[in-house]
């Protein structure tokens, strides 16, 4: 009661309002707030800090960035819908909000696409050397989506495209990567595709920042060729998945393009299914069968493993959540 109570007493302000109308459309930084609101930005911290206080509003820090988005779990989900969807868009203020949050999102969205282009050569490169994508993206979703999953994971990220394919099929979709760069084109790309149930994440795939049987799916989407470790990479995404939840690997088969090593650098060519079946196995994980797709120079596959439904160290193994608050 006293929890829901803060949250009444915290959103009973005009000011916090409308930054709660706001984060319904999406996260944003501090100073992407205070542009839209025109206060300052030591108000618009005290009533940013007020509703993550509250249980309102996630914090997440990317850097020297923080950036807001409304809880979607912890219980407090219904009584925030229940106040946005009671919000007249029609009001003045309001609509001037929305507009210059559209206005921050163009602004996004150019920074974004001027990245894009300024490495877009380099992928396309890559993407000649193999397969169509619409067809591995087609195997993925049949690979992913079997178990009907709620919540999903994407190690990698990169522009979100893994998210923008199946986020609309899940609950809740989380990316990470480690690039800000390609973290401001994938929040571009779902700003775009209406993907509120989707976010990403500025973190380290060796040290996930999640509790252990986090999500029911976990996907590594041409990732694995650029870590050091990849054993390890396997290792905490098998820790986050809950019980009877899959990862699903998408990386290159084993091939001799010395190219990718020196123009692009890559850490490694390719994967035989032997190794990508011991990682998971290390991991307690059960190997699926291979999905082998050629069509090119480079071959790919999709390599998927489930976490046993009783597997005790989904139980175990200690909680590891990085607070951001």
């Amino acid at each position: 009661m006293e929890r829901l109570l803060q949250g009444m007493r915290a959103a009973s302000e005009p000011t916090r309002l409308r930054i709660l109308v706001l984060c319904a459309h999406g996260e944003l930084t501090v100073s992407e707030i205070v542009q839209i609101l025109g206060q300052s930005q030591p108000r618009v911290s005290r009533h940013l800090k007020l509703l993550v206080d509250a249980g309102l509003l996630q914090r997440n820090r990317e850097g020297s960035w923080s950036f807001y988005r409304m809880v979607n779990e912890g219980g407090l989900e219904g009584f925030l819908e229940a106040i946005i969807d009671m919000v007249p868009e029609d009001d003045p203020i309001i609509r001037l909000d929305l507009r210059r949050l559209e206005e921050v999102k163009t602004h996004r969205s150019r920074l974004a696409n001027e990245y894009f282009r300024r490495n877009a050569d380099n992928w396309s490169q890559i993407r000649a050397l193999h397969i169509d994508e619409a067809e591995v993206d087609q195997a993925l979703k049949t690979l992913l989506l079997r178990s009907q999953p709620k919540r999903l994971l994407d190690i990698g990220t990169g522009t979100g495209h893994i998210l923008e394919i199946a986020g609309a099929d899940v609950e809740d979709a989380v990316g990470i990567d480690a690039s800000r760069e390609m973290l401001s084109v994938a929040r571009d790309r779902l700003d775009r595709a209406a993907l509120t149930n989707c976010q990403v994440r500025q973190a380290d795939m060796y040290h996930l920042p999640f509790d252990t049987g986090r999500f029911d799916a976990v996907t590594v989407h041409m990732v694995m060729h650029y870590a050091d470790r990849p054993e390890l990479v396997i290792r905490e995404a098998a820790r986050v998945l809950a019980g009877n939840g899959r990862i699903v690997v998408v990386d290159f088969a084993s091939h001799e393009l010395e190219t990718m090593r020196d123009e692009h650098a890559h850490r490694w060519l390719g994967f035989d299914d032997s190794d990508v079946e011991r990682h998971f196995k290390a991991a307690g994980l059960v190997p699926e069968k291979p999905v082998h797709l050629g069509g090119g120079p480079l071959s790919v596959t999709l390599w998927a493993a489930r976490r046993p439904a009783n597997d005790p160290a989904v139980r175990t193994v200690p909680k590891t959540e990085v607070q951001t608050a």
